[in-house]
């Protein structure tokens, strides 16, 4: 009943205004709305160097900022996203090293039925295949309790080397404007596009709101 007694109220307002502003306003609104959060997506990135105008100075908001949000990213990588302890168990998963071990095997049979007889053929003459599969034995035992432990050493010397948190930094402090400006929309397109549809939408309900306004 609401909906059919505005529907009504507005028909009768718009008759009264005519066809033309009917149509007018609520479309310049739209289109201003638009525009309006459109500019405003643009000045995110432009001008992509300060610009002074009068007694202003304008930037777009990531070029002038990019520095923070280098420092800023850095940071949230080094803490949150890299994890060193984190890498530690998952080289040392025992699915991880199942393969390893597996490529070990095969090396090893490599080595002792082709290298090792060419590197050493006097001594292959008398070491037999027992002595050949208690040395790979041996081998694989040994291999299997130092890779862990040097897995860790790795890591751990990784971690005393490695600044995550700086060379984030500097990659990001680094990019050209235009590849931020390529980045950040390939993240946000849609989200940015919304946005401008969503000023389009409000600017179009402000236009009939003053065409009712108008008729009163």
């Amino acid at each position: 009943m609401f909906f059919t007694q505005t529907l009504a109220f507005t028909m009768l307002a718009l008759a009264s205004i005519g066809w033309v502003k009917m149509l007018t306003l609520p479309l310049v609104a739209a289109l201003i709305g638009w525009f309006t959060n459109y500019l405003a997506v643009k000045m995110l990135f432009h001008p992509k160097e300060k610009t002074k105008f009068l007694f202003f100075e304008f930037q777009g908001i990531f070029p002038k900022r990019q520095k923070l949000l280098a420092a800023k990213l850095g940071s949230l990588v080094s803490k949150e996203l890299v994890s060193f302890d984190d890498i530690k168990t998952k080289l040392n998963h025992p699915d991880n090293l199942k393969s390893v071990y597996e490529l070990i095997d095969q090396r090893f049979d490599e080595f002792l039925e082709e290298k090792f007889p060419e590197s050493y053929p006097m001594l292959a003459m008398f070491v037999g295949d027992n002595i050949k599969a208690q040395f790979k034995k041996q081998g694989i035992k040994e291999i299997e309790e130092i890779l862990p432990q040097a897995i860790d050493g790795f890591i751990d010397n990784a971690e005393k080397n490695l600044d995550i948190q700086k060379i984030v930094f500097k990659k990001v402090s680094e990019f050209s404007s235009d590849k931020l400006e390529r980045i950040v929309f390939g993240i946000l397109e849609e989200e940015f596009k919304f946005i401008e549809l969503v000023g389009a939408a409000l600017g179009f309900f402000i236009g009939i709101v003053q065409i009712i306004i108008m008729s009163i």
